[in-house]
């Protein structure tokens, strides 16, 4: 998942995705997806807010190959920012997203007063340490230049990954959210913050840098080729996950959507199409 949000003319985008919606038909209304009682009607599509790539893609692969034969009928809408999926879920105007990792849930369900929930994880898109001019972590020696992420997510999963690698030391009980002022040792190194989107056009002006896994994929990086340094899949807290608002994780659609996105069939999808190792399974429950 990007962290990276544009909010320039939100207004006008806002406004526009509510056009949209009420465009697209009876699919996209809440109303249309419950009965008289208020509950969803299990026969109605299930309409799932997704950033394009690869969230709509994989989506997209279950609902082609695997959501007839279990009976689940599926809309994807694809967003491509970062706000209007959970706004749009917690409106009802969408019945689920799948885009984002726990982390940027918990910080934004605190700041917008949303209830949206995770129901369970799909994949990872490792964030990884590259580098144009240094062949190994050895190589990075004092004095050398690292750009990280400066926002306050992958920031912070920056400096783990680098803390896991030994390239730097953090303090006692730093979390998710560490900063750069949380840093115990940095072994001589010198650190510079930019926007996550632009890290990786950085990475000639720099010694190394760590870059999120979809815009690796965007700069041409192989994430199991390039990488010096690679975050791990299993227990990754940074999973991207199937997500609805609280009260909804029941619906029979969703829990049914929930088997698909875990089943072989997605395993071997995401395996064969992002070979270089960009996007990678991270199935099961959020934790």
């Amino acid at each position: 998942m990007r962290k990276n949000i544009k909010l320039t003319g939100a207004f006008a985008t806002i406004t526009a995705l509510a056009l949209g919606l009420t465009a697209c038909g009876t699919a996209s209304d809440p109303s249309a997806s419950k009965d008289g009682s208020g509950k969803a009607d299990a026969s109605s599509p299930l309409v799932v807010a997704a950033s394009p790539t690869p969230h709509a893609d994989i989506l997209t692969y279950v609902k082609d190959n695997l959501a007839e034969k279990a009976g689940l009928k599926l809309e994807v809408k694809e967003f491509t920012d970062y706000v209007l999926p959970n706004t749009a879920t917690e409106s009802g105007q969408v019945d689920a997203n799948y885009f984002q990792h726990k982390p940027y849930l918990d910080d934004f369900n605190k700041k917008n007063g949303t209830h949206i929930v995770p129901v369970v994880n799909v994949h990872l898109e490792p964030l990884g340490f590259y580098s144009k001019k240094l062949k190994s972590l050895k190589d990075l020696k004092p004095g050398r230049t690292v750009a990280v992420p400066n926002d306050t997510t992958n920031g912070g999963r920056a400096l783990k990954l680098l803390a896991d690698n030994g390239v730097i030391t953090l303090k006692d009980g730093v979390g998710a959210n560490g900063k750069l002022s949380d840093i115990k040792d940095r072994k001589g190194l010198e650190f510079k913050e930019l926007e996550a989107a632009t890290v990786p056009r950085a990475l000639n002006d720099v010694d190394a840098a760590v870059i999120n896994g979809n815009y690796a994929i965007e700069a041409k990086l192989s994430p199991t080729k390039d990488a010096l340094a690679l975050e791990k899949g299993e227990g990754n807290p940074y999973a991207n996950f199937l997500a609805v608002k609280e009260g909804d994780e029941k619906d029979a659609r969703v829990r049914k959507l929930a088997e698909l996105l875990n089943s072989p069939e997605v395993k071997k999808y995401i395996e064969d199409t992002y070979k270089d190792g960009s996007i990678v399974p991270a199935f099961g429950a959020v934790k």
